[in-house]
């Protein structure tokens, strides 16, 4: 892995924690389901990207 893909690597981690924090937020609150659904989304996209990137 070099350097340009361990910064994107390192990003992508600190979008997930940031991710994980505000899910964890709106299901305290449960206002709109379609953002929690959203953030799901979100979070799997994250993680896929993350896993491709440490295949690679």
């Amino acid at each position: 892995m070099d350097k340009k893909q361990k910064k994107k690597l390192q990003k992508i981690r600190e979008q997930l924690q940031r991710a994980r924090q505000q899910l964890a937020g709106q299901r305290r609150q449960c206002d709109d389901p379609e953002e929690i659904r959203r953030l799901e989304q979100e979070i799997a996209r994250l993680e896929a990207e993350a896993e491709k990137l440490k295949q690679s």
